[in-house]
């Protein structure tokens, strides 16, 4: 047919995205905003940057919980002469 295919750039331009794409996205986030009401999330976002900031405070929050594995300090080797 000659018609180039979308690229992800095309994809995911809010003046371009395909509709079907864009409803997809809606109820992964709904979905995803639901998930995490339990955990202290808000019901709706004001921006996909804010749900964003709250999935990393709560990784965040969650990750500095984990024990920290002490590392093997390097031994010094001597240089060649």
């Amino acid at each position: 047919t000659g018609e180039q295919p979308a690229t992800l750039a095309d994809l995911y331009d809010p003046l371009t995205m395909p509709p079907e794409l864009l409803k997809a996205h809606q109820r992964l986030d709904t979905a995803v905003d639901k998930a995490y009401e339990a955990s202290g999330g808000k019901k709706h976002y004001k921006s996909d940057a804010e749900r964003v900031a709250f999935l990393f405070e709560l990784y965040q929050k969650y990750t500095s919980l984990l024990p920290v594995v002490p590392t093997k300090a390097k031994r010094k080797t001597a240089a060649i002469k």
